[in-house]
C-alpha cells in the first residue's frame, strides 16, 4: 500500500471528500495537482472559492505530518498560494480560519526537521499573497511573525526565501504606521540588519528589498541606525596602519549603501532627502577619505570588492544624487531645509575640491604636462594620487556640478577656492573616468550660469592660454571677447 492510500485511509471525510470531488480525482495527491492548475486563473480561482475549498485545504495542511507527508503538504501549500493571488474571497477564508497559525506551524516543522527551503518559501509566497489583501491581513501576519520568527526566517541565508520574506514585510508597513514604527524600534532593526547580511551574501531576485530598505532609510529616516548595528565592534583605532584601512567598514555596510544609491537614481526628484540622512552620508564619506591615504589605482567601476572603497564611491554617488534634488529635501517638520546648502555649511565642497585638487590630473592633461616638462627638462609638478576605481573624478565633479546649479554663493565659493581652472581641466575624455567631459562641461555650465564674475575669470584664463581655448566653452554657447575700452577679455553669448 503506498503512501497515498494511508493518507486517503487516515484522512477524515470532511477533508478528502470535497478535494476528490471537485478535482474528480481519486487521491489527495492527483486532486491537489488538479486544484492547483485550475487556480493559476483569476476564473478558477473565483470558482474554488464559491466551493469553499480553501477552509478545507487549511484542514489539510493542519492535519499532515512533515517529513513522512512532505509532499502532499507543499502541495497543499502551493494550492493555498494560487488560491490567495488577488481573490479577496479566499484571503478573508484564510485569516478566518486561522490560515497564518497554520501556515506558521508547517513552517516550525519544517525548520526543527530540516531545511526544505522550497516549503519554507512557498509558505512565505502564501503569507505574501495573503499580506496584499489589506490592513486586517497583515496585522494578523505580523503579530504572528514579529519580531523572532522574522529574524529565524531573515537570518537563513538563502535568496528564493529573502525575496517573498521582503515582500510580506514591505506590504506590511507601507501601509501601517503603527507597523512600520515597530520595524524601525529595537526589536525590528536586527530583522533587517540579517536582510541585508543575507542578500549581500546571496544576492536577491525581486526589487522587494529595495523597496524596504529605502523606505526604512529615506522615509523613516533610520539609516543612521541601521548602518551602525551592521558593524560589530572594531578594532581599528589601535591600528599602526593609517595609509589605507579596510576595516572601519564592513561589506554589509557598503551593500546597504550600493542599494540606496541605485534606488536615488532611478528615483531622483521623487524621493525626499532629510537633512539627518545627508549629514550620516557625508561623515560615513569624511570617515572613508580619512582612511585611505595611499591606494593603488582602481582597474573597475563600483563595486570594486574593496570595502573602503566601495563605501567611498556610493557615498560620492548618493551625495550626488542627493543635490541633484534642487532644493527637495527636509522632513515633514522641516520643508524649507536646503539640503544641499546644508552639506555645504558642513564642509562638502572643500573637500570635494581638496579630493580634486589631490588627484593626478587626467590622462590626457598628464600626457600633454609630461610632453612640455620633458621639453623643459623639468620634473613632474602634480600630484601623484590615482583614482581609487574607475569613475571616482567623475564622481566628485558631478557632486560639485549639482550644487552649483543655480546657487550663485556656491559658483562664487568654488572661484575663491581656486577651483574655475580645476573644474575646466575635468572637461576632457577620461579612459579612468567614463563620462567625465560630459559631467565637466555639465558643472561648468552650472559654475558660469547667471555669474559675471566666473565667466570674466574663464575669460581672462583662456584669454592667457591656461585653457588651451577649450572647445566646451563654444559648446555652451559662450565666445571670448575682448572688451575695446577696458581691454580685459570677457565671455559673450554666441549670436
Amino acid at each position: 500500500m503506498d503512501d497515498n492510500s494511508l493518507l486517503v485511509q487516515s484522512l477524515p471525510e470532511n477533508i478528502s471528500q470535497p478535494l476528490l470531488i471537485a478535482s474528480n480525482s481519486s487521491t489527495p495527491e492527483k486532486a491537489l495537482e488538479y486544484l492547483i492548475e485550475a487556480s493559476r486563473t483569476s476564473d478558477g480561482r473565483s470558482d474554488l472559492a464559491s466551493r469553499n475549498i480553501l477552509p478545507t485545504v487549511l484542514q489539510l495542511s493542519k492535519s499532515l505530518s512533515y517529513p513522512s507527508s512532505s509532499h502532499i503538504l507543499l502541495l497543499s501549500l502551493k494550492l493555498l498560494r494560487n488560491l490567495c493571488a488577488g481573490e479577496l474571497m479566499n484571503q478573508n477564508l484564510f485569516v478566518e480560519h486561522n490560515g497564518v497559525r497554520i501556515v506558521l506551524a508547517a513552517m516550525n516543522l519544517v525548520s526543527t526537521s530540516g531545511s526544505d527551503y522550497g516549503m519554507i518559501r512557498t509558505a512565505l509566497q502564501v503569507l505574501a499573497n495573503v499580506s496584499l489583501a489589506g490592513e486586517r491581513h497583515q496585522l494578523a501576519i505580523w503579530y504572528q511573525f514579529f519580531p523572532h520568527k522574522f529574524v529565524q526566517v531573515a537570518s537563513m541565508r538563502r535568496k528564493e526565501i529573502c525575496d517573498p520574506l521582503c515582500m510580506i514585510i514591505y506590504t506590511c508597513c507601507n501601509i501601517s504606521n503603527q507597523l512600520s514604527h515597530m520595524l524601525c524600534g529595537d526589536q525590528g532593526l536586527p530583522i533587517l540588519v540579517e536582510i541585508i547580511r543575507t542578500t549581500s551574501a546571496v544576492g536577491f531576485g525581486e526589487d522587494w528589498v529595495k523597496l524596504l530598505l529605502s523606505k526604512i532609510c529615506f522615509e523613516k529616516n533610520q539609516f543612521p541606525q541601521l548602518f551602525s548595528r551592521l558593524c560589530p565592534v572594531s578594532g581599528y583605532e589601535n591600528s599602526k596602519d593609517i595609509n589605507y584601512r579596510n576595516d572601519i567598514f564592513v561589506p554589509e555596510q557598503a551593500f546597504l549603501l550600493n542599494i540606496l544609491s541605485e534606488f536615488l537614481n532611478e528615483h531622483i526628484g521623487e524621493i525626499s532627502i532629510s537633512k539627518d540622512f545627508a549629514f550620516s552620508v557625508l561623515g560615513i564619506l569624511k570617515q572613508a577619505v580619512g582612511a585611505i591615504d595611499c591606494v593603488p589605482r582602481g582597474n573597475c567601476g563600483l563595486p570594486t570588492g574593496s570595502v573602503i572603497v566601495d563605501v567611498l564611491g556610493y557615498s560620492l554617488t548618493i551625495l550626488r544624487d542627493a543635490c541633484a534634488q534642487d532644493g527637495v529635501g527636509g522632513s515633514e517638520e522641516d520643508e524649507s531645509v536646503d539640503v544641499v546648502d546644508s552639506l555645504l555649511s558642513s564642509g562638502l565642497l572643500e573637500l570635494l575640491l581638496c579630493l580634486l585638487h589631490d588627484l593626478e590630473p587626467p590622462a590626457i592633461i598628464r600626457k600633454a604636462t609630461k610632453q612640455n616638462e620633458d621639453r623643459e627638462e623639468g620634473t613632474s609638478s602634480y600630484s601623484s594620487k590615482p583614482c581609487p576605481y574607475k569613475g571616482f573624478r567623475r564622481d566628485i565633479v558631478g557632486v560639485i556640478g549639482n550644487c552649483a546649479y543655480r546657487r550663485k554663493h556656491v559658483q562664487d565659493e568654488i572661484r575663491r577656492q581656486n577651483g574655475i581652472l580645476l573644474l575646466l581641466q575635468q572637461c576632457v575624455i577620461d579612459e579612468d573616468n567614463p563620462f567625465l567631459r560630459e559631467w565637466g562641461i555639465w558643472s561648468v555650465r552650472n559654475l558660469l550660469e547667471g555669474n559675471a564674475e566666473n565667466q570674466q575669470v574663464v575669460a581672462e584664463l583662456e584669454l592667457q592660454g591656461s585653457v588651451d581655448a577649450l572647445p566646451e566653452i563654444a559648446g555652451l554657447g559662450l565666445r571670448v571677447e575682448v572688451d575695446h575700452k577696458t581691454r580685459r577679455a570677457k565671455l559673450v553669448n554666441v549670436s
